[in-house]
């Protein structure tokens, strides 16, 4: 399994992602930073998606993620080889 956790801020509230990558799937899970428990996406929505995948591309840019799981991505996202950075 493999784990992906980054924090976004906006203003005075940080909202916590994580995303994992097991058996082929992906899960997604948010929460608020007051907030003690999980939160799945089920589904999560495109915006989502592209959050995950700008994570996944800063880390494969430091080298601490495979090409393959942003191909995964995109493929959920419907890119083509033409539109990927």
């Amino acid at each position: 399994m493999q784990k992906h956790q980054w924090r976004e801020q906006n203003g005075d509230e940080t909202r916590f992602w994580r995303a994992n990558y097991h058996g082929g799937r992906w899960s997604l899970y948010t929460r608020m930073k007051e907030d003690d428990d999980w939160n799945c996406l089920d589904p999560p929505s495109m915006e989502d998606w592209e959050a995950l995948r700008d994570v996944l591309w800063r880390k494969y840019q430091r080298g601490r993620c495979s090409w393959n799981l942003i191909a995964k991505i995109d493929k959920i996202l419907g890119r083509n080889d033409e539109e990927r950075q």
